[in-house]
C-alpha cells in the first residue's frame, strides 16, 4: 500500500511540488486576511472615531496592499508571496524556456487572478450574509418582488458555492493522480504552472541589480513607482516576519469569527451623553426618553442596539445600521443581528 501512495508525497521530477506544498502555500494567504481583520476589529471597537474607517473599508484597503505585495513578488521572484515563501515559482506553460521572469501576458493574468478573485469572493460572501439578514429582519412584505428575488438568490447560492469548491477539488485530485500540471483552475486560466526554485533562481534573485534612474528618468511616474516599490518591500518583509504570528491569531480567534455576538461582552460601556450632565439640549439625543434619536418622534416598536444599549424605532435603527454598520450615537461597529426588540409587559 505504501508503494501505491508514495507518489503523493514525492515527485517524479525535482521541480514539481507535492500536493502538500501547494496546499500549504494557499492556506498561508487565507490565514493572513482573518488575522488582520480581527486586529482592525479590535482597533475599531477601542476607538470608533479614529479606526472606524479602517473597519468599514477593510476589504478595499487589504486588496490594495495585496496588490502591491503580489506585484512586487511577481516582478522580483516570478511568484506570489505565499508561493515564494514556500520556495516555489511560476512558469509559463508555453515558451518559458526555464526563464525566471513571467511573460507579460501571464504576469498580468496572474496578478489579476491573485488579487481580484479573493476580493470578489469576499464581497459575494458579505452580500449573501446581508441578504440572509434582510431575510430574517426585513420589514418588507413577504410577497413583494424583492423578497422573492432574495429567496431565489439565497436558495441557489449554496449550489454555486458547492460547484466552485468542487471545481478546485477536481483539479487537486487530478494533480495528485498526475493527470494535470495545475492544482488549481486559476493557474490554468493564467497559463502558468508551479515549480520549485532552483539554486540558479536564488542566486539570480540575490544578485538582481537595482536600476539607477538617470536625471531624465526622474519623473513623477518613476518616483511614484519607486515609492510603491518601497511600500511593497516593507509589506513583504513585515509579512515574512509576522506570518506565523498571524496564523496563530487566525487559529486563536477562529471560533469567535463564527459568532460575532460573543464579542459584545468585551465592548466598553459607552460614556454618558454630555447633555445629561449639563442639562442642555443635544442635537442627537432628545430630552424625552420616549423619543427616537433618529426620527425625533415618539418611538414605534422599540429596538435597542446590543453594542451600545441605545433605543430607537425599529425602522429607523434597521435602515441606519444597514447603511452605516455602526451605532448612530456611540459609533460602535454594529450589524443587523445586534438589533434587539423590546416588549413592554402590557403588550
Amino acid at each position: 500500500m505504501a508503494e501505491h501512495g508514495a507518489h503523493i508525497t514525492t515527485s517524479a521530477t525535482e521541480d514539481r511540488p507535492t500536493i502538500f506544498e501547494v496546499v500549504a502555500q494557499e492556506s498561508l494567504m487565507a490565514a493572513v486576511r482573518p488575522a488582520l481583520h480581527h486586529v482592525v476589529k479590535i482597533l475599531a471597537e477601542s476607538n470608533p472615531a479614529r479606526y472606524g474607517p479602517l473597519w468599514r473599508w477593510f476589504d478595499e484597503l487589504y486588496t490594495l496592499l495585496d496588490l502591491l505585495l503580489q506585484q512586487h513578488y511577481l516582478s522580483w521572484a516570478g511568484a506570489s508571496f505565499s508561493e515564494n515563501f514556500y520556495g516555489l515559482k511560476r512558469m509559463a506553460m508555453l515558451g518559458s524556456n526555464g526563464k525566471r521572469n513571467l511573460p507579460r501576458r501571464e504576469y498580468w493574468k496572474s496578478l489579476l487572478l491573485l488579487v481580484l478573485v479573493p476580493y470578489l469572493r469576499v464581497k459575494l460572501e458579505k452580500l449573501m450574509n446581508r441578504l440572509r439578514e434582510e431575510e430574517d429582519y426585513s420589514i418588507q412584505n413577504s410577497t413583494s418582488f424583492h423578497k422573492r428575488c432574495y429567496k431565489a438568490i439565497l436558495a441557489s447560492y449554496p449550489y454555486i458555492r458547492l460547484s466552485w469548491e468542487g471545481w478546485f477539488l477536481f483539479y487537486q485530485l487530478r494533480y495528485i493522480l498526475w493527470n494535470t500540471r495545475h492544482h488549481s483552475p486559476l493557474l490554468s486560466l493564467a497559463g502558468v504552472q508551479l515549480a520549485r526554485l532552483t539554486t540558479e533562481d536564488l542566486q539570480a534573485m540575490d544578485s538582481q541589480p537595482e536600476k539607477t534612474p538617470t536625471k531624465s528618468a526622474l519623473s513623477v511616474g518613476s518616483i511614484l513607482k519607486k515609492v510603491l516599490g518601497g511600500v511593497s518591500v516593507t509589506l513583504s518583509s513585515s509579512l515574512s516576519l509576522g506570518v506565523f504570528f498571524l496564523q496563530f491569531l487566525e487559529w486563536w480567534y477562529s471560533a469567535e469569527n463564527q459568532d460575532t455576538l460573543k464579542s459584545l461582552s468585551s465592548l466598553p460601556a459607552p460614556s454618558p451623553p454630555i447633555h445629561f450632565d449639563l442639562g442642555t439640549y443635544s442635537p442627537l439625543l432628545p430630552k424625552l426618553k420616549t423619543v427616537c434619536p433618529l426620527c425625533r418622534k415618539v418611538r414605534v416598536n422599540d429596538t435597542a442596539l446590543g453594542t451600545s444599549g441605545y433605543v430607537f424605532c425599529y425602522r429607523c435603527a434597521y435602515y441606519y445600521v444597514k447603511n452605516h454598520q455602526r451605532c448612530p450615537v456611540s459609533g460602535y461597529p454594529t450589524e443587523l443581528q445586534h438589533l434587539i426588540r423590546l416588549y413592554t409587559p402590557d403588550g
